[in-house]
């Protein structure tokens, strides 16, 4: 969250990973002698046949008769908004087999690549438009791959490009079998109304389906899937399966589940529809300054903007009302205090938030962590709040080199963050609300990136809440990501979403209901939330940050995620009818601009 005009901090750094990423793919690699035994094994490489054997995104693929390379036909692809006009075919190939892919593409930013390889996986792009130009790159499969992804793809944005004769020359794989049963069944989460499951991957396994007794309940694309709508301390029985294109494996093993008692992170008597706003109440910004009377009653939960720190590393937190010299319109403290109290009469709750984008808070010892428990204790006593609203951003939180695994943080910011946290919900008891406003690069971007990497060398902040939101989810309420001020960030399908539209927050949205495996690393899936604790958090108008999104595209994603219609080219992994709402920077920002933001959540949700 921001004091001053939106910050481009996330976007270069992404930005700067993703030209490196872009380089490496231009590299074109010099395809070796096909062998003897070798064979074109694409289906339909030269669209002769229409789209068969080809899945394009949306309505972005169609065949043309001209231009052409070879033969009659050539695929003509169309990049639009969110859509980055991506065909694709998955192919049957050869454990330990080297493959040749090779397309010729017209048209300027055009990729060409393979997914799944079980190696490293590879793709190369063209930067030039006009005349046909041929791209070729080289992978090798993995002791276990025996099926791969080949794609081509345009960029956001740009013009329609051409795609024709495109193979894949190498040894023919053996017939698709129906996968084995998985193993491994076991629970890694259960909460009052949730299970998180997790299995070992099976090879040739395309996707997974999940069964509550006996009924089908869940599918996933990978080694895990979280079942929600469950009932309070009720046992459950689940089983999972694998399928492929030949068909679904028998069931594994069963394993049971007792659900928690409830009374958790959930239980704060918030209405189903929640409405989350940060008010300036320490600064004005360009917005203005609103006064804590003068809060619309559309407002469910109000974050105090902005508790900080004396020092980076105190652990001391401090939080004041807006100097008059800088908010001549300010309350007085007897004023704010007694409009809380009317605002929780109305069964509002108010929040301290910690951090925004200038408070770096790091709790890297622990006299820190009990100044912060001591501090953040004094502000919650002495204007009676109702809960902790962390928002830490920028440098607050990184990992250690090493600090691997987020289920078991090592890093001193990190365990003392928890550790803190506990101990005021220790104190306040069930009805502490707990909620965290995390950038995308802290949570999402761990599907791809975590700390620094095994080997080193990444920046040590990707996906450094994950060890935090995990070790809290019982106790949080409330999860809203922002969903802007970011870079592109890699879905659930694999793709690039981009800030602004529908798309983005459906993608990431799905994520944390979902689930993912952090870093790639199917033995360690973040498991997903319930929905009940997850809002999507938007700025409330184009000054209040970058990715503004119209009430239009807002309610786009709504319904794609609460009702699965709108949901254009990606694909929810669930229908999450209990999504808790939204979230914005700021209740200020949206004042500004004429209460646009909270007019529109109270329409759609019939408030």
């Amino acid at each position: 969250m921001e004091r001053t005009g939106p910050t481009v901090r996330f976007s270069g750094l992404l930005a700067a990973v993703t030209a490196a990423v872009l380089a490496a793919g231009a590299l074109v690699a010099t395809a070796p002698a096909a062998g003897a035994a070798d064979v074109d094994l694409t289906r339909n490489g030269g669209f002769e046949s229409g789209l068969d054997g080809w899945s394009c995104t949306a309505a972005s693929g169609a065949v043309v008769s001209t231009p052409v390379h070879g033969g009659t036909k050539a695929l003509k692809a169309t990049p639009a908004g969110s859509d980055n006009a991506k065909c694709s075919q998955t192919i049957t190939v050869k454990p330990n087999s080297s493959y040749t892919l090779s397309a010729w593409v017209q048209g300027s930013y055009v990729y060409l690549g393979a997914s799944g390889t079980g190696t490293t996986d590879v793709s190369t792009w063209t930067q030039s438009s006009g005349a046909w130009k041929q791209l070729t790159t080289t992978f090798r499969t993995g002791p276990s791959t025996t099926s791969v992804s080949v794609y081509t793809h345009g960029w956001y944005g740009t013009p329609a490009h051409y795609v024709d004769d495109l193979t894949l020359v190498g040894p023919g794989g053996d017939p698709v079998v129906i996968p084995a049963v998985p193993a491994g069944l076991k629970t890694t989460a259960i909460t009052s109304s949730s299970v998180a499951l997790s299995w070992n991957a099976v090879s040739g396994a395309s996707g997974y389906h999940v069964y509550r007794g006996g009924t089908k309940v869940a599918t996933a694309t990978g080694p895990s899937a979280t079942v929600t709508g469950l009932t309070p301390s009720t046992a459950y029985s689940f089983q999972v399966s694998a399928t492929n294109p030949a068909g679904e494996s028998a069931k594994s093993a069963a394993v049971t589940a007792t659900t928690t008692e409830g009374g958790g992170g959930g239980d704060t008597k918030l209405p189903a529809r929640a409405l989350v706003g940060y008010l300036h109440s320490s600064f004005a910004n360009g917005s203005g300054y609103t006064r804590m009377a003068d809060v619309p009653d559309s407002w469910d939960v109000i974050n105090l903007a902005f508790g900080e720190p004396t020092s980076v590393t105190s652990g001391d937190i401090r939080f004041s009302l807006c100097p008059v010299a800088e908010c001549p319109n300010v309350e007085s403290e007897a004023e704010f205090k007694a409009a809380i109290k009317a605002k929780q009469a109305a069964g509002k709750k108010v929040l301290i938030s910690i951090g925004g984008q200038n408070g770096q808070v790091q709790l890297a010892s622990t006299a820190a962590r009990d100044a912060f428990v001591t501090s953040v204790s004094k502000i919650i006593d002495t204007y009676g709040l109702d809960g902790l609203d962390i928002d830490f951003e920028g440098h607050s939180l990184s990992l250690n080199t090493g600090d691997t695994d987020f289920r078991n943080p090592t890093s001193p910011v990190i365990v003392n963050l928890i550790s803190a946290v506990k101990s005021l919900k220790a104190k306040y008891g069930s009805d502490f609300v707990l909620t965290m406003a995390p950038e995308t690069f802290f949570v999402q971007l761990g599907y791809q990136f975590y700390g620094s990497g095994p080997w080193g060398g990444q920046d040590p902040r990707a996906g450094a809440y994950l060890p935090v939101i995990h070790a809290l989810r019982d106790d949080l309420t409330l999860l809203h990501v922002q969903d802007y001020n970011s870079g592109p960030i890699m879905g659930l399908d694999n793709q690039y979403h981009t800030m602004g539209g529908a798309d983005f927050h459906i993608a990431m949205t799905d994520m944390l209901l979902a689930g993912f495996p952090v870093a790639g690393d199917t033995t360690k899936v973040f498991p997903g939330l319930r929905p009940d604790q997850v809002a999507i958090g938007l700025p409330a108008s184009s000054q209040a940050g970058n990715g503004h999104t119209t009430p239009a595209e807002v309610n786009k994603a709504l319904n794609c995620l609460i009702k699965k219609t709108d949901c254009g080219s990606y694909q929810t992994h669930g229908t999450w009818s209990d999504l808790r709402g939204l979230m914005t920077w700021s209740i200020n920002w949206d004042r500004f601009n004429n209460w646009e933001f909270s007019k529109n959540f109270d329409a759609y949700f019939g408030n």
